[in-house]
């Protein structure tokens, strides 16, 4: 991981939610250019920004570092409802992804 993946991934996920530089920038507290420096390399966040803005996102630290996942925010939200489920509707949802990772 190198400082380039933290920029380019924050903008991916800025881009995927659908707002501005400006207006994340705004939601997070700070002045407009905040995400914009950000983005264009000429400051990184400090450790309790970044965990703002993985909160921002709707995801955790582990989530943001993991490239393998187009849409973590989504994923998330995925785990969030499953933790709600007993075991027997786990396994039966279980079922059913293993089906439709078949086809």
């Amino acid at each position: 991981m190198d400082t380039q993946f933290i920029r380019d991934r924050i903008s991916q996920l800025r881009i995927q939610k659908g707002v501005s530089e400006y207006q994340m920038s705004y939601d997070l507290g700070h002045s407009r250019s905040y995400i914009y420096n950000i983005s264009s390399g000429k400051s990184l966040p400090p450790m309790a920004e970044f965990l703002q803005i993985c909160d921002y996102f709707g995801i955790t630290p582990s989530q943001f570092f993991d490239d393998s996942s187009e849409n973590p925010a989504l994923l998330q939200t995925a785990i969030e409802e499953l933790r709600k489920l007993n075991d027997d509707d786990l396994m039966l949802i279980i079922g059913n992804i293993r089906r439709l990772n078949k086809d």
